[in-house]
């Protein structure tokens, strides 16, 4: 079919990277702590693919020959974010870093906020926790209608409402007018999110209708020139949000692991010549960011049973990366993402795996993927294909 196929494993890093103590990462490791932690990890289709060939993981040993070709990435751009991971894995270098509020978002943005999306008054402002924040507030927003607002380690606006108070559909434009007339020049940080819940008081639960509202990527990626060039560019997950619809001609939105893994192997059985690019989030979201060893290690066993019906779904001509964007160690004090090197794993069918070494820029897979296409461009990175 001649596709090339991307998955996005969020939040599944491989170490810290050199500079991760300025980020407060020292010694983050989001499989090597993880698999300490439990005892051990038994991922064996990741293993027969040279997950254990990367780096040292406690129950996941070498396999060599592998089935595909293994190694890690180092993240250039500065920062832990998913925009910037996923911007580099396009081929863009970021070469800024976006702002953080660690003391929380300051009186006059809050205030335009405001005024610009109408509300009658915000709660929380500071960093927290996403569950915390809506069980300690929860109860106050139903009260008063209030959207809550808070951030974390990255570059984010989150605004946390209950579907029953601010209805799904208000609360995405309330995000969309602070994406648009509020969070602009200085205070264009990464991503405005859409934090929806339910339940009732000491039972309130996020649910699967989060929506990110990410910046337009700073440059040209690896879509835009396929998008270009008459290639189609498939969306699965959160990708279509983190590029901010730039280049994607198609996007399937996913409530779940599981549901991302339908929409790849339906993809890969239904499209040719086009690039398919997955996000799995179950990872970050629902167990690195509340530090659940236990559930991130069940979503990487669901992942490893998943992959075969996604291997079976390739042909001879068709090239699978499967990668990460960041780190979230689950093991760690803290709830947010880490800075740290992501594995990478390159199959095609029928190719015996080699070492590629680490990679100096995560844009290695846009280049990979340009040079499957032949496509001429100027994005980062350096072409693994034929190594």
């Amino acid at each position: 079919m001649k596709n090339f196929v991307i998955i996005i494993l969020d939040g599944v890093g491989i170490g810290e990277l050199p500079d991760a103590g300025k980020y407060g990462d020292s010694g983050s490791n989001t499989l090597a702590n993880l698999a300490d932690h439990l005892g051990g990890l038994f991922l064996p289709k990741l293993q027969q693919l040279g997950l254990g060939n990367i780096s040292r993981i406690r129950g996941i040993p070498k396999s060599i020959p592998s089935l595909a070709s293994y190694g890690k990435m180092k993240e250039v751009s500065p920062g832990k974010d998913s925009t910037t991971g996923h911007w580099e894995i396009g081929g863009l270098k970021v070469d800024f870093d976006f702002p953080y509020y660690p003391e929380g978002f300051p009186a006059e943005l809050v205030n335009d906020f405001i005024r610009e999306t109408g509300i009658a008054g915000v709660l929380g402002n500071k960093p927290a926790s996403g569950t915390a924040i809506i069980e300690e507030l929860g109860d106050e927003h139903v009260k008063t209608g209030f959207p809550i607002i808070y951030t974390s380690a990255d570059s984010v606006f989150q605004i946390a409402a209950h579907e029953e108070v601010i209805p799904l559909e208000r609360l995405y434009e309330i995000c969309a007018i602070a994406r648009e007339k509020v969070l602009i020049d200085k205070n264009s940080v990464g991503r405005v999110i859409a934090r929806p819940f339910t339940g009732k008081s000491g039972e309130y639960t996020r649910t699967t209708n989060r929506k990110d509202f990410s910046m337009e990527p700073t440059g040209n990626t690896i879509l835009n020139y396929l998008y270009n060039s008459d290639i189609e560019t498939v969306a699965i997950g959160k990708i279509n949000d983190l590029f901010n619809h730039s280049g994607i001609k198609t996007s399937v939105k996913t409530k779940s692991n599981n549901e991302g893994v339908e929409a790849i192997k339906i993809a890969c059985s239904e499209k040719k010549n086009s690039l398919i690019f997955a996000n799995l989030v179950d990872f970050d979201v629902y167990y690195g960011h509340r530090n659940d060893p236990e559930g991130f290690n069940k979503a990487l066993q669901e992942f490893d049973e998943n992959l075969p019906g996604i291997l079976d779904s390739l042909d001879e001509n068709d090239c699978l990366i499967i990668t990460a964007d960041h780190g979230n160690d689950p093991t760690s004090v803290s709830t947010d993402h880490s800075r740290e090197y992501v594995p990478l794993l390159f199959y095609r069918k029928n190719h015996e795996g080699r070492n590629l070494g680490t990679r100096e820029t995560f844009s290695d897979v846009a280049q990979t993927v340009a040079h499957f296409f032949r496509i001429n461009n100027n994005l980062k990175g350096t072409s693994f294909l034929y190594e």
